[in-house]
């Protein structure tokens, strides 16, 4: 059971499922996404599973497996494996996406005890909204795309830009976006998706040497809104929608927490130790071999 409310005062949404308290922290035993554990008994490569327990009814909540080696990482994966996972994202973002009940579809990792994940294997989820979700309606709205500056450049490859965003609630954040617009990742093509893959990898490797190993850290992609979503489709901003992937840590160094205040929370402004122009810099700098 899914109960679904909005603040009065506020607006915010909140999903209330009872039946997520439940669920285990840690496996007891064994890892069930290693081949032959419970979700994997056969041989893979990538693997898409429903989600034990899905805040959202309706088979919107998928698990997406991206290797069957435990000990890898997003930023480790082959360059085969990598291809193999981002043709995955994009079906899964057009099948989902064609649903009438679908409105938003959102790609997402949490990498690292310290952000949640509750199983090591390299893994992360994709939920399906029946609506869209007020921050990516936002920024819809706002118009988002890629900033040009030089002085928060990271990188550049292929197409594809990496930048430190002007303001973030977070010390470490970082947005990948295409040089020119696309919608979603499912309109990108094989070359765009292998140069994507590459940018990607290439800006976790940063932030694994900039942190002396591997980070904690929480990525997502912000896509345009399902056209066929029966509430998606007078969006303001919907026919302008760039594709945009976010990673943040929490790490404000190597090791050491930023945690958020109770007055961060309560005005929602926040106070970052770490100038984004710097941290642009030390990224821009840093190996990512």
């Amino acid at each position: 059971m899914v109960d679904l409310r909005r603040d009065p005062w506020l607006g915010t949404m909140v999903h209330v499922v009872e039946s997520r308290q439940k669920r285990p922290n840690l496996p007891s035993s064994g890892c069930p996404f290693c081949v032959g554990g419970l979700e994997a008994p056969e041989p893979y490569t990538v693997k898409v599973i429903p989600n034990r327990w899905p805040p959202m009814l309706d088979e919107r909540c998928e698990v997406v497996l991206y290797t069957s080696d435990h000990d890898a990482r997003l930023a480790t994966l082959s360059t085969a494996n990598m291809r193999e996972l981002i043709d995955v994202w994009a079906q899964r973002t057009i099948e989902l996406g064609a649903r009438d009940d679908v409105d938003f579809v959102l790609i997402f990792e949490n990498s690292g005890r310290e952000v949640g994940a509750t199983i090591d294997h390299p893994h992360g989820q994709i939920y399906a909204f029946d609506h869209v979700p007020e921050r990516p309606r936002r920024r819809l709205a706002a118009g988002w795309k890629p900033d040009p500056t030089r002085d928060r450049l990271i990188v550049e490859h292929d197409g594809w830009v990496a930048t430190v965003p002007y303001s973030s609630a977070y010390p470490l954040a970082v947005e990948i976006a295409p040089v020119e617009r696309l919608a979603d990742l499912a309109s990108a093509d094989a070359a765009q998706r292998r140069a994507f893959g590459e940018i990607l990898q290439d800006v976790l490797r940063r932030i694994e040497t900039l942190h002396d190993g591997p980070t904690p850290t929480m990525m997502w992609f912000n896509q345009s809104p399902s056209v066929r979503g029966a509430r998606s489709r007078d969006i303001e901003g919907l026919a302008d929608a760039w594709l945009n992937v976010e990673i943040v840590s929490p790490w404000r160094a190597p090791q050491v927490m930023r945690y958020i205040a109770a007055a961060e929370v309560a005005t929602s402004e926040y106070f970052i130790p770490i100038v984004p122009e710097d941290l642009a810099a030390r990224l821009s700098q840093a190996s990512s071999r």
